[in-house]
């Protein structure tokens, strides 16, 4: 194959940019990811240095991304809004330092800051009022946005006494993640567009002809530079001016942090790496700055960007790909889960073929369908979802996709109960559930049989071995010696793990059984309050609910549960095999969150809010209602309140996930 011509590739690469640029910049409608667009920029930049009569003045290389699109009248900066060149390596960092080598001597000391994923806005003050925000544009020219921010609650309309005559502050404008799923679930009850990510909703908020829209919308502000100053103080470092502008008024993120070193510099990027979901507002990488004004003075900048300062990028967490087919999985207590079979792409550090859709209002919300090109995103070690399709390369006349009538499984008709998001499959003898729900009975969380994991007890399903989980305290060893990779030993090992599991604690059953709602934490608070199984057997569900942290939702489904023959079969058969049916059988709980507040919002997937407290208390923490001063962190959910993440935000107090939530539970200690 001959190779592609240079000049022609770099054409074609510049009518790329351009474009998806102003599906970015202008229309806040991308067609592809971050990720995508980065690498399209770097290989224009490499074909640019290895040809360097390539370049021109209008290379999306040389300027500013982003041109006014003219829904708002076109405001001149009085300086430019200049971009920053990028970087994704501690090596490319060291190259950037070796750089500045050339135009400066002696020690650096450096700002690091969190960059948000948010839009660029200039706010101009004039003896202390507010009369201008703009938009960065192309850099030199930007959008007057003054109506619709002025709505924002915490941007300063007016500034105090001995305000300076002219003040340009620069900053970010973004929308928390728990203001940007509020609205989401605000637009899918009223059909409104549902938006893909904050980024994308905070753009759609700002960008609006009428400021009433704006102003309903939780929008927020972080400052992180001045701009023009006249008649106000003189600074000597970067810091200063942060702690200025804080104690005038505007937010200022707490994240910040002068460091003496790039080693330093390296070793706070990837901290926040590891950190960036125990915040409610999504970064994408990290800023490095020069903290000495004078210094910045001699490094000047490029014709796009300044030469002391660098944008860090985090592995991207989005990608687009085409979303080939919707399924439907049975889970083990019967649950029907809607997943998206995708075109294989690396997202987040690893290849994703498979990513959830939670329930059928999420996918009619989010209105995938197969054929689309979809927005799939894999943050941390969470599962990956579907954020949405990208609706301007959908195929015409692609039919939405339907939820089916009948399990995938067994064919049994599948059922929603009333006031639930989530669908069932009733169905007790439905092969989906039985090899999931015996596999679960072996887990390490529940009974820990090792040996027994899913493709062992599918195995066995097939062969008749196995119908439920009573069926593994008589197994038929003479049988499984006769399968394929099962010897002697690995026979002997199997039989051993299922004789030890016979003692397990009765929590650990309880957990094994898979009864909705009850989850490790409530199984050992029931264990532990009610001390035998006979006593839960015999219990009513008020006397049940009784139990503190178990609540009613727990206790209906529960009850439930056990007032069913076949199930109640199940458990006279475990009896009958000897295992441990009295309780507790657990120690006590360690005291990991003594002296500790932790506030409990939103929806969480594992834990009711009841359970979640219960758990805070029995670790000897506190679980108030309500956030301040005196809160050691917040855990949020799905639709955390407003009030609560934006208090939490102005006290600089951590917020964490479900995940880190439970790690916190084990060990008292936070993420980082």
């Amino acid at each position: 194959m001959s190779r592609p011509d240079p000049a022609a590739r770099a054409e074609e690469l510049r009518r790329l940019v351009a474009y998806h640029n102003h599906r970015y910049f202008d229309l806040d409608d991308p067609e592809v990811s971050d990720a995508e667009y980065d690498e399209l920029v770097r290989e224009l930049a490499a074909i640019e240095a290895a040809h360097p009569e390539l370049v021109t003045a209008e290379s999306p290389t040389q300027r500013v991304d982003g041109v006014p699109l003219g829904l708002f009248s076109a405001v001149r900066h009085r300086t430019p809004m200049m971009s920053l060149d990028k970087t994704t390596s501690f090596e490319e960092m060291l190259a950037w330092g070796r750089r500045m080598e050339r135009y400066i001597t002696g020690d650096v000391a450096f700002n690091c800051e969190l960059k948000l994923d948010g839009l660029a806005m200039s706010l101009l003050y004039e003896d202390g009022k507010l009369t201008r925000a703009a938009t960065r544009g192309d850099g030199e020219v930007g959008e007057d946005v003054t109506a619709n921010v002025a709505t924002i609650a915490v941007v300063p309309k007016q500034l105090g006494p001995g305000a300076p005559a002219v003040v340009e502050v620069r900053g970010e404008i973004y929308m928390t993640v728990g203001a940007f799923e509020s609205l989401n679930s605000q637009q899918a009850e009223t059909g409104g567009r549902v938006f893909i990510n904050p980024r994308n909703a905070a753009a759609g908020s700002l960008r609006q002809k009428d400021p009433a829209v704006t102003a309903g919308r939780e929008l927020s502000f972080s400052a992180y530079q001045l701009g023009d100053l006249e008649g106000g103080p003189s600074f000597r470092y970067h810091h200063e001016t942060l702690e200025w502008l804080r104690c005038a008024g505007f937010p200022v993120s707490a994240h910040i942090e002068t460091v003496g070193s790039l080693a330093d510099v390296d070793a706070y990027c990837k901290r926040w790496e590891g950190q960036r979901h125990s915040i409610d507002f999504e970064i994408d990488g990290v800023v490095v700055k020069v903290d000495d004004l004078a210094q910045r003075r001699e490094l000047g900048a490029t014709s796009k960007a300044p030469r002391w300062a660098i944008a860090y990028k985090f592995p991207p967490e989005e990608r687009n790909t085409l979303l080939k087919e919707i399924m439907v999985s049975i889970g083990r207590t019967g649950k029907a889960t809607p997943f998206a079979v995708l075109e294989p792409v690396v997202v987040g550090g690893a290849r994703v073929g498979l990513a959830t859709l939670h329930n059928e209002d999420q996918v009619r919300a989010k209105d995938v369908r197969p054929g689309d090109t979809v927005v799939v995103r894999r943050a941390g070690d969470v599962i990956p979802e579907v954020r949405g399709p990208v609706l301007p390369l959908r195929p015409e006349g692609l039919p939405a996709w339907e939820f089916p009538e009948t399990c995938p499984v067994c064919g049994a008709a599948l059922q929603r109960l009333e006031g639930e998001a989530d669908t069932y499959c009733v169905n007790l003898e439905c092969p989906g559930q039985q090899v999931q729900r015996i596999s679960h009975f072996a887990s390490r969380g529940a009974m820990d049989i090792e040996g027994l994991g899913e493709r062992t007890v599918a195995l066995f399903c097939r062969e008749g071995l196995l119908a439920d989980v009573a069926d593994i305290y008589s197994l038929d060893f003479e049988r499984v010696e006769a399968f394929e990779g099962f010897g002697p030993l690995s026979v002997a090992n199997l039989s051993a793990a299922i004789n030890a599991s016979r003692q397990r604690p009765l929590a650990n059953l309880l957990v094994g059984l898979s009864i909705r709602h009850l989850g490790s934490n409530t199984s050992q608070v029931l264990a532990r309050a009610m001390g035998h199984m006979d006593r839960i057997l015999e219990a009513s569900e008020g006397e049940i609910a009784a139990v503190e942290g178990i609540g009613p939702v727990i206790a209906a489904s529960t009850k439930r549960f056990f007032s069913l023959a076949r199930n109640r079969q199940v458990v006279e058969r475990l009896r009958a095999a000897g295992l441990n049916f009295a309780g507790p059988g657990q120690p006590d709980v360690p005291q990991v969150l003594r002296g500790m507040s932790v506030v409990v919002t939103g929806t969480l997937e594992r834990w009711s809010r009841e359970v979640a407290e219960a758990a805070v208390k029995a670790r000897g923490g506190k679980s108030p209602g309500s956030v301040s001063q005196k809160t050691s962190v917040v855990v949020a959910g799905a639709e955390p309140g407003g009030a609560k993440m934006s208090k939490a935000q102005q006290l600089g107090i951590p917020v964490i996930d479900e995940e880190a939530f439970e790690r916190f539970l084990q060990t008292g200690e936070l993420p980082g």
